[in-house]
């Protein structure tokens, strides 16, 4: 919120002229003109707003925690979280670690307690290690929400859920099945071992594997730790391993591209499908060329602006358990079930329609 300073109108300009002496003991009348001052002065900073470490007075503060800063997934989240921290007048911090570090994201919530900030709102890298932090900031009277990956339940208030895991699990394995022909060997390569929502889904992925497609079998999962290098990496390791393989799941952002070029250079395009949860933008180029056939993802700057808009309306006593809908400004009334806030389903993004998305 902007700090106005009152206008002071008054009905003639106020003039200082040289004092006149009326004979050698006139003096001028200081005392009379500095009171003036000094109430004109007073008048013109009541109505001003207090600065704080956080911002205005009146201000809310929220601060976004990604699961890793450098990652494209999460700086596209963070501009759909400043559209709605400018549509609701409140200040947004973004920080994280820069590799995937649990314990640098509890530093950071450890930092924003000290600064007083309204709201926190979270991806948890580690669901266990980051509930203790969190905690500690509602018993200091900061509204906490997690986004993208959960916490504790009693480590927040809500869960700015994406599309639930299970709609996510399924919809991976039905497009691989679909792209293998219900069929042969696949691999997933997964960010890191400690990631609750990856970990999540890959139960719904594995689970819907035994269910649906007998003939398909999951030969390994790799971690990537989320960079795009090492998945290629992973990627290669698992084309040379095995012969037989007809696809490769990226479940994390990185993995998606990452994967695509080392069937690219294997020479295995069509081959070896490649699917998985990623950005339009980082996989267009390979969807494009036939390397990589699905790319499966919900609106990122959609996450973001629900994660702020919930934030706030929770800190503003707006959001409370129990509610069944929520007025997520732009999105609409959206669906809450218990204490998780739904996007809703993911999109599935081919050489059709990848173009339509920007982010």
């Amino acid at each position: 919120m902007k700090s106005t300073m009152p206008i002071i109108e008054t009905a003639s300009p106020i003039l200082l002229r040289k004092p006149i002496y009326q004979g050698s003991s006139a003096r001028p009348h200081t005392r009379h003109l500095f009171a003036i001052l000094a109430a004109l002065l007073a008048f013109s900073g009541c109505d001003r707003k207090t600065e704080t470490a956080g911002g205005t007075k009146n201000q809310l503060t929220i601060a976004l925690l990604p699961k890793s800063k450098g990652n494209q997934f999460f700086l596209t989240v963070e501009k759909g979280a400043r559209q709605a921290a400018d549509e609701i007048g409140a200040k947004l911090l973004f920080d994280g670690p820069t590799d995937n570090d649990p314990a640098k994201q509890n530093e950071i919530i450890e930092n924003w307690i000290s600064l007083g900030v309204d709201a926190i709102a979270a991806a948890s890298q580690n669901k266990g290690g980051i509930s203790l932090p969190l905690k500690k900031a509602r018993a200091k009277g900061v509204t906490v929400v997690t986004y993208d990956s959960d916490a504790n339940d009693e480590a927040r208030s809500f869960f700015i859920n994406q599309a639930t895991p299970k709609s996510i699990g399924e919809t991976l394995m039905d497009s691989a099945a679909k792209l293998c022909g219900e069929e042969g060997e696949f691999a997933i390569i997964t960010g890191t071992l400690t990631a609750g929502n990856l970990n999540t889904w890959r139960g719904f992925i594995e689970a819907r594997l035994a269910e649906k497609y007998p003939r398909m079998k999951l030969v390994a999962t790799k971690p990537c730790d989320d960079d795009k290098g090492k998945a290629q990496q992973e990627a290669a390791n698992l084309i040379s391993a095995y012969p037989s393989l007809k696809c490769i799941m990226a479940i994390t952002s990185p993995a998606v591209p990452g994967a695509a070029e080392a069937v690219k250079q294997a020479g295995k395009a069509g081959m070896v499908k490649v699917l998985g949860l990623g950005l339009p933008s980082e996989n267009r180029a390979y969807v494009k060329e036939g390397v990589t056939q699905a790319v499966i993802l919900w609106n990122l700057c959609d996450l973001g602006y629900l994660t702020v808009k919930a934030a706030a309306a929770v800190k503003n006593g707006t959001l409370k358990p129990g509610a069944t809908t929520f007025d997520a400004g732009r999105l609409g009334n959206l669906k809450v079930e218990g204490d998780n806030i739904l996007l809703g389903a993911p999109i599935i993004f081919t050489s059709e329609n990848i173009d339509q998305y920007q982010f």
